[in-house]
């Protein structure tokens, strides 16, 4: 899950595995797999650098869940 920002500037959380696309229009807008849309103040590069930060943290867990449980 990513935390991400509306124009209006409340905060809100998006399942970063539904994301099908990202796009700038000049704001920058999610299509989840189902076609919903989000409209959200981060740009494109802040969006992708979140889901990369977020990946990378659930792999990080795992790894080290097989090497404690080793």
């Amino acid at each position: 899950m990513i935390k991400l920002t509306r124009l209006n500037g409340s905060v809100y959380v998006l399942n970063s595995d539904l994301i099908e696309t990202v796009e700038a229009t000049p704001d920058t807008v999610i299509t989840t797999v189902d076609g919903k849309k989000y409209v959200c103040r981060e740009s494109v590069d802040e969006v992708i650098r979140k889901v990369i930060e977020f990946e990378g943290s659930i792999r990080f867990c795992a790894d080290t869940q097989k090497t404690e449980g080793a």
